[in-house]
């Protein structure tokens, strides 16, 4: 049961959004006026919808931090799949002001369902391992929100015989219907938007 409520409560996080937290670089314009030197900023926006301070889209790097959620097989021949649910995090630095480098890592877990046999009588914890490299495109943005593109590619290491320490023979674990721990390309393609909270803070879907 308690693996079960973890799982649940990891699977939840598809539907919570991450948050993402953009580094920028503050400034102002210098003059001089009949010879006394003035400083100017940027006007501040005065919505009741919109953030307080303009949303300029200078910043060099971000992290991002959510929940994630996967529908996962974790064997060839099992007639059930199985829900994975973890976190992930995403470092990326921009280039230019629309294409950025991006680091990614994620962990997740869950128990899956196996073949009836005489040596595990719960379901069998998995877990994934995955770092990815890539990059981050910034399509469409405006003052309230952007939408970015991602493309990522690197490995998984998935762990399968977490919960099978007390069935040490190979053959038997055959019986169980699992895969062996083993590493594997992984790629994620896919999108997000941002809804941003204040210059430096956003709500992300991805």
């Amino acid at each position: 049961m308690g693996n079960r409520a973890l799982t649940g409560v990891l699977a939840a996080g598809l539907l919570m959004a991450g948050v993402l937290v953009a580094g920028t670089a503050q400034g102002w314009a210098q003059g001089t006026v009949a010879g006394q030197q003035t400083q100017t900023t940027a006007p501040v926006a005065t919505s009741k919808i919109g953030p307080a301070a303009p949303v300029t889209y200078d910043n060099k790097y971000e992290i991002y931090g959510g929940l994630n959620f996967m529908n996962f097989q974790a064997g060839q021949n099992l007639p059930k799949r199985m829900n994975l649910g973890g976190g992930e995090i995403t470092g990326t630095w921009w280039l230019w002001k629309n294409v950025g480098l991006a680091a990614d890592y994620r962990i997740d877990a869950g128990t899956t369902p196996v073949f009836a046999n005489p040596f595990v009588n719960n379901r069998p914890l998995v877990y994934l391992n995955t770092g990815m490299l890539g990059a981050q495109y910034r399509w469409l943005k405006n003052q309230y929100a952007a939408v970015d593109f991602h493309g990522y590619a690197g490995v998984s290491h998935g762990t399968f015989t977490y919960s099978l320490k007390d069935v040490p023979d190979p053959q038997d674990r055959l019986q169980i219907g699992l895969y062996t721990n083993r590493t594997k390309p992984m790629a994620a393609l896919g999108g997000s938007i941002d809804f941003n909270l204040s210059k430096r803070m956003a709500v992300r879907l991805s």
